[in-house]
């Protein structure tokens, strides 16, 4: 009779990952609380939540135990839609200031 092995991870482990999300998100409502404004606000919960982010899908849906290239299938294709909106956004600044330029009176 075969035994099928199965891969379990401590519960200790779950436990930081939450306590870190907890801290995360908490400070992620400070920077609200603190009244941070522009760029600093909007990069401060930016990076909160991907931080977030990160943490859950490495540890909660198993990606950091799988291997490279279903890592690279999954975290590439989002990668370069950021990449792409990133260069949208330049562009529509160019457009914009070029229509400014040539069409103000």
């Amino acid at each position: 009779m075969t035994s099928i092995s199965s891969q379990e991870h401590p519960i200790g482990l779950y436990l930081k990952v939450w306590g870190l999300l907890f801290v995360l998100s908490t400070m992620s409502y400070l920077v609200d609380y603190f009244h941070f404004h522009s760029y600093l606000r909007w990069g401060l919960i930016i990076t909160f939540m991907l931080m977030k982010a990160g943490l859950i899908v490495a540890v909660f849906m198993h990606m950091a135990w799988e291997r490279l290239a279903l890592m690279y299938a999954i975290l590439i294709p989002p990668l370069c839609l950021l990449v792409l909106v990133a260069l949208m956004a330049l562009e529509a600044e160019h457009t914009l200031g070029t229509r400014l330029f040539f069409f103000s009176s």
